[in-house]
C-alpha cells in the first residue's frame, strides 16, 4: 500500500507540473511573431501528450506508443541455441576438459563448427612488453585446410613447392598482388624480399597476411615454415581488449583431441607471461563453438 501512494504521489505532482508548465506557455504568448506561435503550439501539444500520459498512468493504463518491453537476450536467441543453453549449469565453472566435451554437446548447427578458447589477459597490449603475439603448432591441427603462398627467389620457390606449398613464385606474385588478388590463408617470405611486399602493407596487413618475424613467417627455412603451416601451426595475439582468441578445432575432433591442442595452447599462453606483470595474468577463459553458447573455464593458472 504504501508504494501504492508513494507512487500516486509522484504522478499527482507530475500533474501539477504539467499544469503549472501549460500556465507559464500561455502566459508567454504574448507575442506575435511567427515563429513564437508555432514554438507555444509544440509546446502545447507536447505538455497535452504528457497529461495523457499521466492520466493514463494514474489509471493504471499502459500509454499509447509506449516502447516495448526489451525481453532477454535468450529469449530473441533460436530454439536450437536455447536448448543448448539448457544444457549449461547456470553459474558453474567448469574444468577444461568437461567444458571441451560439453561445448560439442551444445553445437546448435548442424555443420561441423569450429572449438574456440577466448582468455581475457590482465596485459596491457599498449605496453610493448606485454603485447603478447607468438605462433604454435597444434598437435591435431585446428581442421583447416590452408592455402600457404611463399614470396621468395625461385631456388626457393621449388622447395617450397615440394613442401607443400599452393603459391611459390617470384615476380609473377607481386603482378597479382598489385592486382588485388588474395587466395591465400598464410604468406612466408625471405628476409630480403620483405622491402618489396612494403608497398602491400595496407592490402595485407588489414587482414593479418603481413609476413612478420614473430609469426614465423619471415624466415630463410621456407620449407619448414610451409610444413609446420600446413600441419596446423597458428597465430594468436592479444587484441585491443586485452583478449587472445583461438581456435583449437572442430567438433568431429572429439573431447581427447581438443583437450590435447587446448593444453598445448595453455603451456604456450603461461610461457608468454610478461616479467614485468605483477596482477593477475589470467582473469577468465570461456570455450564456446560456432554460433554455440559460451562455457566458462575455472582457471588454470591463478
Amino acid at each position: 500500500m504504501a508504494e501504492e501512494e508513494v507512487k500516486k504521489t509522484e504522478l499527482e505532482d507530475e500533474a501539477t507540473q504539467v499544469v503549472e508548465a501549460k500556465e507559464e506557455t500561455f502566459a508567454k504568448s504574448g507575442k506575435k511573431s511567427k515563429k513564437h506561435i508555432e514554438e507555444v503550439k509544440a509546446e502545447e501539444e507536447r505538455l497535452a501528450r504528457k497529461e495523457e500520459r499521466v492520466a493514463l498512468e494514474a489509471a493504471g493504463e499502459k500509454p499509447k506508443g509506449a516502447a516495448p518491453v526489451t525481453r532477454p537476450r535468450i529469449e530473441r536467441r533460436g530454439k536450437k541455441y536455447q536448448e543448448a543453453y539448457k544444457l549449461i549449469e547456470k553459474g558453474k565453472i567448469y574444468n577444461l576438459q568437461d567444458a571441451l566435451s560439453l561445448a560439442i554437446k551444445t553445437s546448435p548447427v548442424k555443420f561441423d563448427a569450429s572449438v574456440e578458447v577466448h582468455v581475457r589477459l590482465g596485459v596491457d597490449p599498449r605496453q610493448a612488453d606485454q603485447n603478447i603475439r607468438t605462433t604454435i603448432v597444434l598437435p591435431n591441427g585446428n581442421g583447416k585446410t590452408v592455402r600457404v603462398a611463399v614470396f621468395a627467389p625461385l631456388d626457393v620457390c621449388k622447395a617450397a613447392k615440394e613442401a607443400g606449398a599452393d603459391i611459390a613464385e617470384d615476380e609473377e606474385f607481386l603482378k597479382q598482388l598489385e592486382k588485388g588478388v588474395i587466395d591465400f590463408d598464410v604468406l612466408i617470405s625471405t628476409p630480403q624480399y620483405m622491402p618489396k611486399l612494403g608497398k602491400f602493407a595496407r592490402l595485407l596487413g588489414p587482414k593479418g597476411l603481413m609476413p612478420n618475424p614473430k609469426a614465423g613467417t619471415v624466415t630463410m627455412d621456407v620449407a619448414k615454415a610451409v610444413a609446420e603451416s600446413k600441419a596446423g601451426k597458428v597465430e594468436y595475439r592479444v587484441d585491443k581488449q586485452s583478449i587472445v582468441h583461438i581456435g583449437l578445432g572442430k567438433v568431429s575432433f572429439g573431447a581427447d583431441k581438443l583437450l590435447e591442442n587446448a593444453n598445448t595452447f595453455f603451456d604456450s599462453l603461461k610461457s608468454q607471461k610478461p616479467n614485468s606483470l605483477k596482477g593477475t595474468y589470467v582473469k577468465s577463459v570461456f570455450v564456446t563453438t560456432t554460433m554455440g553458447p559460451s562455457i566458462e573455464v575455472e582457471n588454470l593458472y591463478n
